[in-house]
């Protein structure tokens, strides 16, 4: 409480000294250039989160997430960012936020911490390539296998050096050391992570992505979460007429041990996905089907121990954790949108990777209204219905997000 209180009176000093308005146009979470003294970023988001699961009570979540940064002009080829966020719950906070005890009530993984979660200097004494060394929001692709987890009210970042260079034509190559993690629970997990990570755009048909994570977790007890994995993804869209859009995508990833790994396994990845977009007076409409497979050996499933997990079968988490047995993932979804506003319905059937185990079923839904550009409301609901995975869940969000 005292170092959310602390937090709190630094957003209010830095903010009355610099002047709301100068900011008044940038929008959340980014950053934007103010003058000769560099970038300032300054984010509010209020989220009220219900969920309802089968075996625990109710959890009712109402929390303000406060974050603050700035980030200097380059001098001679050095830029620094230094950005603090802090959790506050305001009113409700009947839940089990895994760090609280607070375990009879059902989790929202949101707790009340004030945080560090940027700290980093650019080198930038190459031409167009990106030198950045320190604390730092590290994302790949989708962020199926190294992401952020935006979601939470507290998101991940990493202690590395990361590389990203656009030197050669129509290739994009990054690259990164990863020394620690810290999670959205406010938690540090040391690591020995070398990640590879290089596109190349000059294929119209698709953008194409080649990878390999090394990712070793140094404490013993996490031994078992130590995989390399390589893999390819394409991705790209195709006109069909003056008003449809083709998209698709399609990936492929191989995973064994690595390292301390106590686990002798060899899995694999698919994802294939196949959309149409059609655009009719102001009106865009995405349909869209795909397959997502995790398959299993020796009864260890692959794994994405760094990726945003919410993101990805279904926003109940019921599967934050690939079941031994693997994971297959059927689902379609129908998205709208006009303006200001989005909205979107994805339906999951998820079963084990050989289909011979029903997990369950699950019904996403959401909706965005962007007010201003410094402000949106977003309104979402997860149900899933388990056969023989988990429990039942619904889940209720109302959030609200302002920058400036």
């Amino acid at each position: 409480m005292k170092a959310m209180q602390h937090l709190m009176i630094l957003l209010l000093g830095v903010s009355g000294g610099w002047g709301g308005a100068a900011l008044a146009n940038a929008p959340a979470d980014t950053l934007r250039a103010q003058g000769a003294w560099g970038h300032l970023l300054l984010n509010a988001r209020y989220r009220y989160e219900l969920v309802d699961e089968t075996g625990k009570e109710t959890a009712h979540a109402s929390t303000l997430r406060l974050r603050m940064g700035y980030g200097t002009p380059a001098l001679k080829g050095l830029r620094m960012y230094v950005e603090v966020e802090g959790l506050q719950a305001v009113g409700a906070d009947r839940y089990n936020s895994l760090r609280n005890g607070k375990v009879r009530y059902a989790t929202v993984a949101d707790p009340e911490k004030a945080e560090l979660n940027q700290l980093w200097l650019d080198v930038l004494l190459v031409p167009k390539t990106r030198l950045r060394v320190g604390r730092q929001r590290l994302t790949y692709d989708n962020h199926r296998f190294i992401g952020n987890v935006g979601w939470r009210q507290l998101e991940q970042t990493y202690d590395a050096v990361s590389l990203t260079s656009r030197l050669l034509p129509a290739w994009i190559l990054e690259g990164a050391y990863l020394w620690r993690v810290q999670n959205v629970l406010s938690r540090q997990q040391r690591l020995a992570a070398p990640l590879l990570h290089l596109v190349y755009t000059g294929w119209r048909a698709a953008r194409v992505v080649v990878y390999g994570y090394w990712i070793s977790f140094e404490e013993q007890a996490s031994a078992s979460r130590s995989v390399q994995t390589y893999g390819i993804r394409l991705s790209g869209s195709r006109p069909v007429g003056d008003q449809l859009t083709l998209r698709y995508t399609g990936e492929y990833a191989y995973q064994m041990d690595y390292r301390d790994n106590p686990n002798d396994f060899a899995v694999q990845y698919v994802h294939a996905m196949l959309g149409l977009s059609v655009r009719q007076h102001g009106w865009v409409v995405t349909a869209s089907g795909a397959l997502e497979l995790f398959t299993s050996d020796r009864g260890v499933a692959f794994s994405t121990p760094l990726a945003t997990l919410h993101a990805f079968q279904g926003w109940a988490d019921r599967f934050l954790r690939t079941p031994p047995q693997g994971l297959r993932d059927l689902y379609v979804s129908l998205s709208l949108r006009r303006g200001r506003v989005q909205a979107t319905g994805i339906y999951h059937d998820f079963a084990s990777d050989d289909g011979q185990l029903a997990y369950g079923r699950e019904l996403d839904l959401v909706a965005r209204y962007v007010v201003s550009p410094n402000l949106s409301l977003l309104v979402k609901y997860a149900a899933y219905q388990a056969r023989s995975w988990s429990v039942d869940v619904q889940k209720y969000w109302f959030m609200l997000t302002f920058g400036f």
